[in-house]
């Protein structure tokens, strides 16, 4: 098969290719398998054998009859990892200080001021800031 000519090269990589994009469209139905709570276990477990014994023709069929409903289950694990990244962030942002309100900026530059920290136009720069 592999005899070092050009279009034995370019029909090495269409195979590879095919064989790689093949995997990654298992992967993807796999997954939509698992992330479905409306299939149950025996119909998953059909799905798979399949998967396993005709793995092109059920991949065919498969996108074919669940295609829709796979994109609706990736937008949905989409969204809700966005929100679960959008929690984390704002958790960690108001942790940090950066959610504080201007009330308790003012609060700690008073106790600064009054520690003698800060001086008073430290202050009042501080306050403004906050207020700003």
């Amino acid at each position: 098969m592999f005899d070092g000519s050009f279009w034995s090269v370019v029909l090495w990589f269409f195979w590879i290719f095919a064989f790689v994009a093949y995997l990654f469209v298992l992967i993807t139905i796999f997954s939509d398998l698992f992330r479905d709570h409306k299939l149950s276990g025996w119909w998953k477990a059909v799905w798979v054998i399949f998967l396993i014994f005709l793995p092109f023709l059920t991949a065919l069929i498969y996108l074919i009859a669940r295609g829709a409903g796979m994109q609706e289950r990736a937008l949905a694990e989409a969204k809700k990892q966005q929100e679960a990244t959008a929690a984390y962030i704002q958790s960690v942002a108001a942790t940090s200080g950066g959610g504080a309100s201007a009330a308790d900026e003012i609060a700690k530059a008073a106790d600064l001021l009054k520690a003698g920290t800060i001086t008073q136009a430290e202050y009042d720069q501080l306050k403004a800031r906050a207020l700003a």
